[in-house]
């Protein structure tokens, strides 16, 4: 696998790159609800547009990719209107959907549907985990993975010490930005260079490594060893010795490019990081999507979108707001808000730092603070919703009130009515629930 041989292209032609983004099943998520009981979490919008929108739009400006595949077990239909909205926007790029019968992990999916990624010999592909947020430079992956003649390529980012370990930690060489060693949420600090989920992979690469690693699993399914003992817990649930056999006699287990393919990766010498300094996080919990709908605005702003509010006194930038919206010239909005489709907003509102989502009603003098406003939700005049500030670059969403833990996020699922006068604060509000009383640091079932 470490043999230095050139890129194949096709003759005459440049390489040619196709991109799959991961979008999960329903089985996952559940730390994304109450938002995910009514949308799945790729489809749930911040700054105007579903969080895999984001990942789309960034593919569409390689302009050697012609085919997308979104891999997931999520219903084929759920897709559907957004393959169909990316299909016209996109006429160039062809969009499909490949589920799976059931979870395969990062790396599984792309085995199981390698005849259809392989298919018209692209020369290397990418691969986005949907639930990543940041400015996707793609781009420069693909100059990086030329200029190296790598086998693959990874995003990464640095964030605190104290955090590191919650994510796949990379060891690089600072000249050659090459990855000299890779572990999954290591338990001794090694790096607070971080995975994004971001990858560029060669063909010829890529699938003989998941082919080798299904192999180990199968000869010593037992011996594989693990970084730490909650990923063992999750793993050995999901090993069955009677899963049945794919069309290559292999068998199918949940194989994970994190725990399963990178650190062998990294004993190749064409393994590489591209290290962003611009904004990433995690979209996980439900609560996380406040501080990406802000990272994501702030980045339209500064790329001067013309879908943002016009800014004006009772305008703070970045905002977003839905054609269909009604908001009145008194309320006051932002930085860093979202208006959804036919959202009212009534006279001396003052929203911030949150998302209110469709056919959602704040009435007259209600303020909204740090929260998400579920679907047709109703916020009563005087009252007030507020959860705790988070900067945008933490990657926790709760935060320690009395010595519990609590989100910091307030959330209103579907349908939620909070009475005139009344205060929420970090509150976390099942679909269709009505609040008469103050409430804090509740989950109200």
């Amino acid at each position: 696998m470490s043999l230095q041989v050139p890129h194949r292209t096709k003759a005459g032609g440049s390489p040619s790159t196709k991109a799959v983004i991961l979008v999960g099943g329903p089985s996952r998520g559940t730390r994304f609800r109450p938002l995910s009981l009514d949308v799945p979490k790729p489809l749930f919008e911040v700054a105007g547009h579903p969080i895999i929108w984001h990942c789309f739009r960034a593919v569409t400006k390689v302009p050697s990719i012609k085919e997308v595949f979104l891999v997931g077990y999520y219903d084929e239909s759920i897709f559907q209107p957004f393959i169909k909205e990316m299909a016209s926007a996109y006429p160039h790029i062809q969009v499909r959907y490949l589920r799976e019968y059931q979870a395969l992990g990062t790396a599984g999916g792309l085995y199981h549907f390698r005849d259809a990624i392989l298919k018209g010999r692209p020369d290397r592909f990418f691969v986005l985990n949907a639930d990543v947020c940041c400015s996707f430079p793609l781009g420069e992956m693909l100059r990086l993975f030329e200029e190296k003649n790598a086998e693959a390529v990874i995003l990464g980012t640095r964030v605190g010490n104290d955090a590191a370990s919650n994510f796949g930690c990379i060891v690089s060489d600072a000249h050659s930005k090459r990855v000299l060693h890779y572990v999954e949420k290591p338990e001794s600090h090694i790096s607070n260079l971080i995975n994004c989920g971001v990858y560029l992979f060669s063909t010829e690469c890529i699938f003989p490594s998941i082919k080798s690693a299904i192999k180990r699993r199968t000869d010593r399914p037992r011996l594989v060893s693990y970084p730490s003992s909650e990923a063992l817990d999750s793993y050995y649930p999901t090993f069955s010795a009677d899963d049945d056999d794919d069309d290559s006699g292999e068998k199918n287990e949940v194989i994970r490019l994190e725990q399963d393919i990178l650190s062998d990766l990294a004993d190749s010498r064409q393994f590489f990081v591209l290290e962003t300094k611009d904004f990433w996080r995690q979209i996980k919990t439900a609560g996380s999507a406040v501080p990406a709908n802000a990272l994501y605005l702030i980045s339209a702003m500064q790329n001067q979108s013309e879908e943002l509010a016009k800014p004006s006194a009772n305008i703070l930038q970045p905002v977003f707001i839905h054609p269909s919206a009604q908001v009145d010239p008194t309320a006051k909005l932002g930085p860093n808000v979202s208006i959804g489709p036919r959202a009212i907003i009534g006279a001396g509102v003052r929203v911030k730092e949150s998302i209110v989502l469709e056919d959602a009603e704040i009435r007259h003098d209600a303020c909204v603070l740090y929260s998400i406003i579920g679907w047709s939700s109703k916020v009563g005049a005087w009252a007030r919703v507020e959860g705790t500030p988070t900067p945008v670059r933490e990657h926790s969403t709760s935060v320690v009130k009395n010595g519990v833990k609590v989100q910091s996020i307030t959330i209103l699922g579907k349908e939620c009515a909070v009475a005139d006068e009344v205060r929420v604060q970090n509150c976390v509000c099942l679909p269709f629930k009505e609040l008469k009383r103050d409430v804090a640091n509740e989950i109200i079932m």
